[in-house]
């Protein structure tokens, strides 16, 4: 059976300026989706679910048309922001999705096989998608996930600061929990630091990071119902509370429920969190391009 890819593209680029998804960056107008998709089918996947909002149902049917007809197979499911819980009678309204969590949740129905999740408007290499290709056709089980890990130095903007999961593993090349570090920067002698209480602390160049590329058994799903009810019923008075794929990870982890191999990758991240990433991007998917790792147009 083949693996799913599963995208998540329902965020709004509130750092970036607007839907960034679907910015076009690649040497033909390509986004970054469509290299993504292009790596996928190269490693043998079967399916594409796209994770979006309602409102982007037709803009993202606009840009992709029948582009990917004959290829994969394509399908959208969408993430509510505003929904009734029992024995909620007070929810406040929601301007912001509920997390990535969530957002996988959402694809429940479409997902009936492995599948590996990315966020939409991150480009995370070739090896990427055949490490993960190779995971869920062979090893993928309800006890046994996978995250690539990255290079921290692979994956640092240079026009602000981000947001990374370090990764701590075991002998056996298991995850044994993420820490989220916020902040995290180079400082012009190159050094890489995290910020915590206002203050600077230094992170090694070759820490393992997760940028959000997973590899599930489809069993995840009732597992994320069980934790989702829960995390709502604690935190829904709080409208900006979200529910992050690493909290259920950690949780499943910590109680014994799952091991997830880290997948370990030299490859460099490209991602547009600010404006002023993308001709960096540009850049680099044109050179990728020039290789000949890339068709130009890719579809």
């Amino acid at each position: 059976m083949k693996p799913t890819l599963l995208v998540l593209a329902a965020g709004m680029g509130s750092r970036y300026g607007g839907l960034k998804q679907l910015d076009g960056v690649g040497p033909s107008g390509e986004t970054i989706m469509e290299f993504s998709i292009y790596d996928a089918i190269k490693a043998g996947f079967g399916k594409v679910v796209f994770v979006i909002r309602k409102s982007f149902e037709q803009a993202f049917k606009d840009l992709f048309g029948n582009k990917f007809e004959g290829k994969i197979e394509i399908a959208y499911a969408f993430q509510e922001i505003n929904f009734e819980v029992p024995g909620i009678d007070d929810m406040p309204e929601r301007t912001k999705p509920w997390g990535t969590a969530h957002a996988v949740l959402a694809a429940k129905e479409h997902i009936n096989e492995p599948f590996a999740v990315i966020n939409a408007d991150d480009y995370y290499g070739t090896e990427a998608y055949r490490l993960v290709g190779d995971f869920l056709r062979n090893e993928a089980s309800p006890e046994l996930y996978a995250m690539v890990g990255y290079i921290l130095s692979n994956t640092i903007s240079d026009h602000g600061e981000v947001n990374r999961g370090v990764c701590n593993t075991d002998e056996h090349g298991h995850l044994q929990g993420m820490t989220e570090r916020m902040g995290v920067g180079r400082k012009k002698n190159g050094h890489i630091y995290y910020t915590e209480d206002g203050k600077r602390h230094g992170l090694p160049k070759k820490t393992l990071v997760s940028m959000n590329l997973f590899g599930f058994h489809h069993s995840l799903f009732e597992k994320i119902e069980i934790g989702f009810e829960k995390f709502v019923r604690e935190n829904y008075k709080n409208p900006k509370s979200e529910y992050y794929i690493p909290l259920i990870i950690n949780e499943l982890i910590n109680n014994g429920t799952i091991k997830m191999s880290v997948l370990p990758t030299k490859a460099t991240w490209y991602g547009v969190t600010y404006q002023a990433d993308r001709p960096t991007v540009v850049a680099a998917l044109q050179g990728l391009a020039d290789k000949g790792y890339y068709e130009s147009p890719l579809f």
